[in-house]
């Protein structure tokens, strides 16, 4: 009798099943979504070096992103708001040692965007030219500077944060470097405009019909495919369809390119240590994740 027919070998233990992919959330988001302007969420996986992406989504109201941070875990993501205020600003006015305290102190004193407006203006008043909107430490550490989260005019990205971190904070999401919470929902600060400018450098991919932005948006999308993600490089590579690639280059606001670039910046946060936020960030200021 041959040994494999043995009917008295044991047979070897059966390999360990490879852990599911976490799910991952890149969100372009907008303070006041509409169907016009939603907030764009691209859905996604990894397997190793790829980053699959699976749908696409808009979201046209704050109760709908409100239902999908609501939803179990786990999951991970990266959304384009900012993750905190400017130390300068939060000890000024005395707004708390951390995220939660900050947030729900002004909230207390705000009962709305224009309110938080009133505040920043009020404080950045009486401030010298060029220091009326500080920065985060975050805001200017890589080659592209962010705007200033006291910014609620041009790119209003102090709306952004007063409307968007409230919700994550709300939902009990875990904020790597800034709050523990759930860890089966985890979220990051990405921002899809270095990303971009490491691949693109300054040319310009989104809010305009032109024949150059169009090129620029096919150049970046062939990039990712490729693994061109600049220097240091993410180490992956983007996969999606034909009619995914389509959508994504068609849309002349860059809200879909720049939901799959914060797609990209969790797939790299979430298999970093700390999640790609150093240790000892300010637990008011918070990260922008990126190599």
């Amino acid at each position: 009798m041959s040994r494999s027919a043995d009917p008295r070998r044991t047979p070897p233990p059966a390999a360990p099943a490879a852990p599911a992919p976490v799910p991952l959330l890149g969100v372009d988001f907008t303070c006041a979504p509409s169907r016009r302007k939603p907030i764009t969420v691209a859905r996604g996986e990894r397997m190793g070096g790829v980053v699959r992406l699976a749908a696409i989504d808009e979201l046209a109201s704050l109760a709908e992103f409100e239902a999908l941070l609501a939803r179990p875990g786990p999951w991970f993501g990266a959304f384009d708001f900012p993750f905190g205020l400017p130390r300068e600003f939060v000890d000024a006015l005395g707004l708390g040692a951390d995220c939660d305290a900050v947030i729900a102190a002004l909230r207390a004193r705000c009962a709305g965007r224009m309110d938080f407006r009133a505040l920043v203006d009020a404080w950045g008043n009486g401030r010298p030219p060029g220091r009326r909107l500080v920065h985060r430490a975050t805001d200017t550490a890589q080659a592209v500077a962010s705007s200033s989260p006291l910014q609620t005019r041009y790119v209003p990205v102090g709306f952004m944060y007063f409307e968007g971190l409230a919700r994550l904070v709300a939902a009990g999401l875990a904020l790597p470097g800034l709050r523990r919470g759930d860890p089966q929902r985890v979220a990051v600060e990405g921002y899809p405009g270095r990303l971009a400018h490491a691949v693109l450098g300054r040319r310009s991919y989104k809010n305009d019909a032109s024949a150059e932005r169009l090129l620029a948006r096919k150049d970046l999308i062939e990039a990712l495919e490729r693994g061109r993600t600049g220097t240091p490089s993410l180490g992956l590579r983007l996969r999606l369809s034909h009619a995914q690639r389509d959508a994504i280059v068609d849309d002349t606001g860059g809200d879909r390119i720049d939901a799959v670039l914060c797609l990209l910046q969790a797939a790299w946060a979430q298999a970093q240590p700390g999640h790609g936020v150093p240790p000892h960030t300010d637990p008011v200021e918070g990260w922008i994740v990126g190599p």
